[in-house]
């Protein structure tokens, strides 16, 4: 299927009405100029979600503000290439770009070239979404851009083969290994010999720092940095989960996982290859679709821990920013608002999936009709983990030497005593005290 008869089916969607019109959150739209102005947002890649951005800007150009051409350009896969082409925008205080696509850590890093965007929204429509994410949006009171979509770290598990091996959903790591192993043999005895057991992001990337993280901090372990700046990488607990899910690999988990990101994962998974994985909300209605080999096969629920209750889910999600370089900031800034009113994130769930960023989004009867793990996740943005942003500018560098040092442990070329001595060492070396 070409991508652009995705967008069609999507802008089809988006424009039939499926929303209904009566919403506080919206008011008359604001379209920042009266005057023809073209500006590009750059967004998407994983999934559906260009697709999803581009339909989004169609709706916009024939709905809102037609004297306003939004162009949308597709950022790269990895977010830490996706890091280094903003900078490269930034440093050179390109207007070639109007609006970001930002994950919830890129606010701390890239502060001094965005937009106050509280400058254009009104407080009531700032009110909207939780507070927790709208904070990380927020540095020294600037609110440098708008929550799209949050989410946190989950675990969908194949329902019909629990049911079909006599299993319950595990609670922690090690249920976990056991379910993927009894599961795994039994698919390869009946002739799929490509089925594995648990697959994740283990490719030396920004996703296994989340994975990381989630793996470290369920089982009792630190948060790579405390508030304080304090590293908190090489505890016991962190040695032993990084140890035992490197041991998985070959095992239970694909030896290629080392190179796997999200759409990695989910190949394998929607394949109907794995009996577990770790994802983002967003392969939710991916697995659901009609021509899905697992639709109404799977479940999804909170990550394992060391012990029941544990779970640990890193804070994930995107927003959107408008560059200071830009030249038409107002027009670029209503944009921004308008994609993330109520109406367009209910269009963008039921297209997308993902979690919303604004509470009264999990009342709305058709996101939970159409995505009913919402109310089976309760709210995971009140327990979820953010990654440390008391890193500020230097994120990227510990970000790096993290995912890299966890990498050759699951590599097995290091084990995960020395890997996190050696990892605590290099960031005291960037400047970060040593516990």
């Amino acid at each position: 299927m070409s991508k652009r008869f995705v967008v069609l089916l999507i802008a089809a969607a988006l424009m039939v009405g499926l929303v209904p019109t009566a919403s506080a959150q919206e008011g008359d739209v604001w379209c920042g100029t009266d005057e023809p102005v073209s500006i590009t947002w750059i967004a998407g890649t994983v999934g559906n979600e260009y697709e999803t951005a581009v339909a989004l800007a169609e709706k916009y150009m024939a709905e809102a503000c037609p004297n306003v051409t939004v162009k949308v350009v597709e950022r790269p896969t990895s977010t830490t290439e996706t890091i280094a082409q903003y900078q490269q925008f930034f440093e050179g205080q390109s207007s070639e770009i109007d609006v970001y696509q930002l994950d919830v850590f890129y606010p701390a890093m890239f502060k001094e070239h965005l937009v106050d965007i509280s400058e254009y929204a009104t407080d009531e429509f700032l009110a909207l979404f939780f507070p927790a994410v709208l904070d990380a949006y927020t540095i020294e009171g600037r609110v440098v851009g708008l929550p799209w979509f949050a989410g946190g770290g989950m675990l969908f598990y194949r329902s019909d083969l629990l049911e079909k091996y006599g299993l319950a959903v595990p609670q922690t790591w090690d249920e976990l290994a056991a379910a993927a192993k009894t599961i795994q043999d039994g698919e390869r005895a009946e002739g799929n010999a490509a089925f594995w057991g648990f697959v994740f992001q283990g490719k030396a990337y920004e996703g296994l720092t989340c994975d990381a993280l989630e793996w470290q901090v369920s089982y009792g372990g630190g948060r790579i940095l405390s508030p304080e700046g304090v590293i908190e990488v090489n505890d016991p607990a962190s040695i032993e989960i990084f140890d035992k899910i490197a041991s998985w690999v070959g095992d239970i988990v694909p030896p290629d996982v080392l190179n796997y990101q999200e759409e990695d994962s989910r190949a394998v998974w929607q394949a109907g290859n794995a009996a577990f994985m770790r994802n983002w909300a967003y392969a939710y209605p991916l697995g659901q679709a009609e021509d899905s080999p697992i639709r109404d096969k799977f479940g999804v629920g909170p990550l394992p821990g060391k012990e029941a209750g544990m779970s640990a889910a890193t804070l994930g999600g995107w927003g959107v920013g408008v560059s200071r370089y830009s030249q038409n900031v107002e027009a670029a800034s209503a944009f921004a608002i308008w994609v993330t009113s109520y109406d367009q994130l209910v269009d963008f769930h039921l297209a997308r999936g993902e979690q919303p960023v604004q509470p009264a989004l999990y009342q709305d009867a058709q996101l939970l009709e159409a995505l009913p793990y919402l109310a089976s996740m309760g709210n995971v943005l009140e327990s979820a983990i953010a990654r440390p942003g008391v890193a500020g500018v230097q994120y990227n560098a510990v970000s790096e030497l993290y995912y890299t040092a966890v990498n050759n442990v699951l590599a097995g070329s290091v084990d995960a005593e020395t890997a996190m001595a050696d990892l605590e060492l290099a960031m005291a070396d960037l400047g970060f005290e040593l516990p």
